[in-house]
């Protein structure tokens, strides 16, 4: 037995020592995207080592492990170790279809969040975080109802196309919102702080009342800063629970929270190192002794503190206000710890995404200069003066450290060009001036240089006009900046609202204007003009005076023409001689037009001078600031026409909310004549209505409307009745004569007759006769302006919902109001008023503004809800590819 034991020992011996070997090399065959260095990082077997099937195992597993491979087989050959792998097929691509809701890229990303994306090697547990991922997305977005079902597509080289086909099912809306365990404040005004709202009336427009995961977290936070802000320093959210229906249509919220007690300021204190004097440091805390605690009081003064830090070149300094509680008491005391840093310096400024505009312009902008101090408000200042330009439609800064250094920093501007200027061929539409053809190369940033050079030629319904200008906003490196324009302009008003008249215009100007601050400028202009009025068939009486009386006819009286009238009303003719008309003078004409008295073409020379302060931070739909403009326009003794002009335009915008701004503005104008001229030419005259002024009423047609144009009265002086009927009849009449007025009550000096007209009688002055009725209120009948401007408004700025971009557009809920007064009305002028405030007109409404590709575009729906008797409203308006 012995002897068989060994026997069978021996055996066992050979047997393992056949199964283990020696590797001298390793071969791994089936590789195709995994690379060799992969395979042999994962195998826990080297060259040289002794192989045990246990060994070999034990690799097997490791390289299962790594997620690459659906086979691994080990063999060998010889010496040699011989892997034989199958990889796992790779994801060639990844095919979302069936999503709305949610855009296709946040939807990637949300995969690629999760390890999920594109050239990952396919395995079956991809297939459930793909669903699970999808899932979780639109459950962020209340839709509990979507599905993910997900095929798989083979494709060559050992690929897969994975395509997810999305379910999105219907939004699940807000039922109710509930919250537990108030007693200081009542639930509805709680729930009036959410973003969330349970379905209302225009829920299908803002989609406040679809669950949101994200403005859930924010609503909570809200809700938390409402009772800090108040004083209940142990306020806390103890749940917030999502209940659905069994439907999943409808969604319960339900919020526990404990207010706890109020507490008072007992102490305020400062620690660390507080840099400049501990008096201006709190005068800057907004909190006082007693007073409710209140978290945004404390971190807004951390904020001032900062910033004031940061001016006096602490730019990383952090200040953090501590409240320690004494429950006992319920007061709290506060210790700002302020760490300020070393002051900093600037190293570098440095400029980023200014593809177009040279650094040199921006340079000039800074207020902060390298080397210097760093100063947090020139920083800032610097930041929106960029801003203003007008080239960028958005500016960032970022101020970094110095590498190897502890006091310097650099800062960088980014900002994002937009366009600033137009070349080419335009074609717009607008309401009142018709197409617009516009051939022009009109820049504000010329090559990236922040010149100003245009010419265009712009042609319309109402107006043809070419125009150079040119203006170098930086003459001098101080901020002086010199212009000049040349310019040539053909219009024709009756086009255009106003009462008809045609102007031909050419003339320069020559510009200079003067920085007196960061924020305020005066500017001075002188030019030289030359203009010539064209009247035409339907001018009206205050521009030139009509009838166009006839030299060749003569006048008869009053009496004489009564005496005449009673003759044919009694079948009495008279021969030639009975009447003999006398020759008229110009006294008995009536009031002359501006042309009789001043002819129809002028050269005036004009200067003007102007004071601007602007604090808007954009140079193109500004939303934060206020700005000031005052001017004053004075045509110059030695010329054909003497007046002035003084402007004034304002405007202020105020935040609301995080959304909402509010934006005030007016414009005032007062204008009169001097020296040789006794009024004011009508061709300088206000308007008012339409864009810019009073929307809701028709362009230019507030205020004054001129007076209609007269109608001689004649009669004839002979009649022979040559068939003895006793009527007037052809032939039978000649020796035309005008009548003149010498008693404005004798019996029809002032009938109506039956076509509508009013005669006119003026003691001296030739009968005639004005179209009164619609005819006095049509287009022909336009506009006339006035001396004195008052116009104004206000505004609430709000972003249009499902926009995400809204840099390039400007939503408003707006109230206008304003009119055109004139202090000298003429006795024939409807609506002519001197400033009376009962006579201004109001309009409300929404209006839209869009500076687009094409061009600007500018839309209003406007309800006048204040006008008088002959204004004239529209309640849609809009614009198309005009200049802005």
């Amino acid at each position: 037995m012995r002897v068989i034991g060994c026997f069978l020992a021996l055996c066992l011996s050979l047997a393992a020592h056949a199964q283990t070997f020696r590797v001298s090399d390793i071969r791994v065959e089936g590789l195709q995207r995994v690379s060799a260095g992969t395979v042999f990082s994962a195998m826990p077997i080297r060259v040289g080592d002794v192989l045990t099937q246990a060994d070999i195992q034990n690799a097997t597993r490791e390289l299962f492990k790594i997620g690459y491979f659906s086979d691994v087989a080990i063999k060998r050959d010889g010496d040699v170790l011989v892997l034989v792998i199958k990889e796992r097929p790779a994801i060639n691509k990844i095919e979302l279809k069936g999503n709305k809701a949610i855009k296709t890229e946040n939807l990637m990303d949300s995969l690629k969040d999760n390890n999920l994306s594109e050239g990952q090697i396919f395995q079956r547990a991809t297939l459930e975080g793909i669903t699970q991922a999808l899932q979780r997305e639109y459950v962020n977005q209340g839709r509990y109802g979507a599905s993910v079902n997900i095929e798989i597509e083979d494709m060559p080289r050992n690929q897969v196309k994975v395509l997810v086909k999305i379910d999105e099912g219907s939004p699940s809306r807000i039922k109710q919102i509930n919250i537990v365990g108030n007693s200081s404040y009542t639930e509805e005004e709680l729930v009036d702080l959410f973003e969330l709202k349970t379905t209302g009336m225009w829920s299908w427009i803002s989609g406040n009342d679809k669950y949101n995961k994200e403005k859930m977290k924010g609503d909570l936070e809200r809700l938390e800063s409402w009772y800090m802000d108040r004083g209940y320093l142990n306020f806390k959210i103890d749940s917030s629970q999502i209940s659905l229906s069994p439907d999943k249509a409808k969604i319960f919220i339900t919020v526990n929270i404990t207010e706890g007690d109020i507490y008072r300021v007992s102490d305020i204190d400062l620690a660390g190192d507080p840099a400049i004097d501990e008096q201006i440091i709190r005068s800057m805390i907004l909190m006082r002794k007693d007073q409710i605690f209140s978290q945004i009081l404390m971190t807004t003064s951390e904020e001032y503190v900062t910033k004031r830090l940061g001016n006096e070149g602490y730019t990383f300094a952090k200040v953090e206000g501590m409240p320690e509680r004494n429950d006992a008491d319920k007061t709290v005391k506060i210790t700002f710890f302020i760490e300020p840093g070393k002051r900093a310096y600037v190293n570098r400024i440095n400029f980023r995404g200014n593809t177009k505009t040279i650094d040199e312009v921006l340079r000039r902008e800074m207020r902060q200069m390298e080397g210097g101090s760093a100063n947090s408000a020139q920083i800032e200042n610097s930041k929106v003066r960029l801003e203003r330009l007008g080239f960028f439609k958005e500016v960032k800064v970022e101020n970094k450290e110095v590498p190897g250094t502890s006091d310097q920093i650099d800062v960088e501007y980014t900002v994002e060009e937009q366009p600033s200027g137009s070349m080419g061929l335009q074609v717009g539409y607008a309401q009142y001036s018709g197409l617009l053809f516009s051939a022009s190369i009109q820049q504000n940033n010329w090559f990236g240089t922040g010149k100003q050079v245009g010419f265009s030629f712009s042609h319309n319904r109402y107006q043809t006009a070419y125009n150079f200008n040119y203006n170098d906003p930086y003459f001098t490196p101080d901020g002086v900046s010199r212009g000049v324009s040349l310019y040539y302009t053909k219009s024709d008003y009756g086009s255009y609202n106003v009462t008809p008249y045609s102007t031909n215009i050419y003339g320069g100007k020559l510009n200079f204007g003067y920085p007196i601050s960061d924020i305020e400028r005066i500017g001075f202009d002188i030019g030289l003009r030359s203009l010539e009025v064209e009247p035409t068939g339907f001018s009206s009486q205050e521009i030139v005076r009509s009838p166009l009386w006839n030299p060749d006819v003569g006048y008869i009286t009053q009496e004489e023409y009564y005496d005449l009238a009673q003759k044919v009303s009694g079948g009495i003719d008279f021969p030639e001689g009975s009447y003999v008309p006398d020759d008229f003078s110009e006294g008995m004409l009536g009031a002359p037009g501006f042309l009789d008295v001043y002819g129809d073409t002028f050269n005036d020379a004009q200067v003007s001078m102007y004071w601007l302060r602007s604090t808007l931070n954009r140079g193109v739909l500004a939303n934060r600031g206020a700005s000031q403009q005052l001017t004053f326009e004075l045509s110059l003794p030695g010329g054909d026409l003497q007046y002035y002009k003084f402007d004034y335009t304002g405007q202020i915008f105020t935040p609301l909310t995080r959304a909402l701004t509010l934006r005030l503005h007016t414009r005032l104008g007062y204008a009169g004549a001097y020296g040789d001229l006794d009024e004011l030419p009508f061709f300088e005259h206000y308007y008012a209505g339409g864009f810019g002024s009073v929307r809701g009423f028709e362009r230019n047609t507030l205020g004054p409307r001129s007076s209609p144009q007269r109608r001689e009265v004649t009669t004839p002086t002979v009649w022979d009745d040559l068939n003895g009927d006793g009527i007037p009849g052809n032939g039978e009449t000649g020796g035309l004569a005008y009548v003149l007025c010498e008693d404005p009550d004798a019996p029809g000096a002032g009938s109506s007759s039956q076509n509508g007209l009013v005669r006119l009688c003026n003691p001296g002055e030739l009968i005639s006769d004005v179209v009164l009725g619609s005819t006095y209120t049509s287009r022909t009948r336009g506009a006339f302006g006035g001396n004195v401007l008052i116009q104004g408004g206000a505004e609430i700025l709000f972003p249009l919902p499902f926009i995400k971009d809204q840099r390039s557009i400007q939503t408003t809920f707006f109230v206008d109001a304003g009119n055109v007064f004139d202090t000298d009305c003429g006795a024939t002028q409807l609506n002519c008023y001197g400033v009376d405030i009962d006579r201004i007109n109001a309009s409300v409404g929404f209006g839209l503004t869009w500076i687009s590709g094409f061009g600007p575009m500018t839309f209003s729906i406007a309800e006048p809800f204040k006008e008088n008797e002959y204004d004239r409203t529209e309640v849609f308006q809009f614009s198309l590819g005009q200049t802005f």
